[in-house]
C-alpha cells in the first residue's frame, strides 16, 4: 500500500453525495455535551478584526497579505442622506480574515470531497457540491485548545505530530472525543505568512484527528512551510479534501488561551454561525468559546 492509499479518508463514509463531511460527528449528544461547557456564560472570540478599505483606494482583489480582505463602498440615500449603507466586496480566502473553509476548497487529484470531479461541483456560476451551503444549520459542537504555543511560538521548522497531540492533550488535562473542535494555537498570530518557514501540522496529525473524530479544525496555523516535496499539505490537502473536515483559517486564539489558563479548563462550547450564503467556497466566520 502507497503512502496516498494510507492516508486517512472519509470517502463514501456518509455517501456519495455528502457535503457535510466530519460535521456528521456533531450528534445531537455531542450538542449536549458541548452544552454542559457553559457555566459560567464567559465568552471569547477567536476572529481577527478586519479593518475595511475604500474600493477607490484599491487594488481589488488584494494583491497581498498587508491588504484588507474586506473592501467597502459607501452608499448614501438622499441629500441630505436619510440613511446611511454600504457594499462590501470579500476576499474569501484571505490571510487575515477568519474564514471556514467549504469541503469544495480544495480539490485533489481532479476531484473534491468525497470523489466528486472538481469541474462539476465548482463551476464558473458557483459551487454546487462542497459549498457553504453545508455550513447552513451552524456548528455548534464541543471545542477542545491545545495550546503549543504557551511556553512561546513555536518554532519554525517545527512540524506537530500525533505525539505532540498526546503531549499537549496530557499537559492540559483534555480529551478529545467524537465530534469535538480542535482549535491549536501556535503562536503565530502576529508574525504568521509573513514569510517562510512556519510551523503546521503532518499527515500524522491528520491521521490523529481523525482517528478520534474532530468534527473542525481552527488555528492560527494550518499547514507548514515549505511543503514536504511530493506531500500534500496535511489540512488543505488531506484533512479537507479527503477526511471532509472544514477548516477555520486565520483565527487569533490569544485571547482564548490566557481565559483557559485563567480558568484551568481547556474545553468548551464552541459556536461557528457564518452567514447563510450557499455555493461559496469558504466565508468569514466569527468562532465563538462559551465558558
Amino acid at each position: 500500500m502507497s503512502e496516498r492509499d494510507d492516508m486517512p479518508s472519509n470517502w463514501g463514509r456518509w455517501g456519495d453525495d455528502d457535503e457535510l463531511g466530519t460535521l456528521n460527528l456533531i450528534t445531537d449528544e455531542v450538542r449536549e455535551r458541548a452544552g454542559r461547557e457553559v457555566r459560567t456564560g464567559r465568552s471569547v472570540s477567536l476572529a481577527v478584526p478586519i479593518r475595511p478599505a475604500p474600493i477607490v483606494g484599491g487594488p481589488f482583489p488584494p494583491r497581498t497579505a498587508e491588504e484588507s480582505p474586506v473592501q467597502q463602498i459607501m452608499a448614501f440615500t438622499g441629500s441630505p442622506a436619510l440613511a446611511h449603507a454600504d457594499i462590501m466586496v470579500v476576499t474569501n480566502h484571505h490571510v487575515l480574515s477568519t474564514h471556514l473553509d467549504a469541503l469544495g476548497h480544495m480539490p485533489q487529484n481532479g476531484q473534491v470531497y468525497p470523489g466528486r470531479p472538481a469541474a462539476e461541483a465548482v463551476t464558473m456560476g458557483g459551487v454546487v457540491h462542497g459549498s457553504t451551503t453545508a455550513f447552513a444549520a451552524g456548528i455548534v459542537t464541543r471545542g477542545v485548545l491545545l495550546d503549543f504555543g504557551a511556553d512561546g511560538p513555536v518554532p519554525a521548522d517545527h512540524r506537530i505530530t500525533s505525539a505532540d497531540l498526546d503531549a499537549a492533550a496530557e499537559r492540559f488535562g483534555v480529551r478529545v472525543e467524537s465530534g469535538d473542535a480542535l482549535v491549536a494555537r501556535f503562536g503565530w498570530v502576529e508574525t504568521r505568512y509573513r514569510g517562510n518557514p512556519m510551523p503546521g501540522m503532518t499527515i500524522d496529525a491528520a491521521r490523529w484527528m481523525h482517528d478520534r473524530g474532530v468534527s473542525l479544525y481552527a488555528g492560527d496555523l494550518s499547514d507548514s512551510y515549505p511543503m514536504t516535496p511530493g506531500a500534500p499539505p496535511a489540512m488543505h490537502g488531506v484533512a479537507l479534501p479527503r477526511m471532509g473536515m472544514p477548516l477555520v483559517d486565520a483565527v487569533d486564539a490569544d485571547e482564548l488561551a490566557a481565559v483557559c489558563a485563567e480558568l484551568g479548563r481547556y474545553s468548551f462550547m464552541f459556536v461557528a454561525a457564518p452567514p447563510r450564503i450557499h455555493g461559496l467556497t469558504g466565508v468569514p466566520v466569527n468562532p465563538i468559546a462559551i465558558f
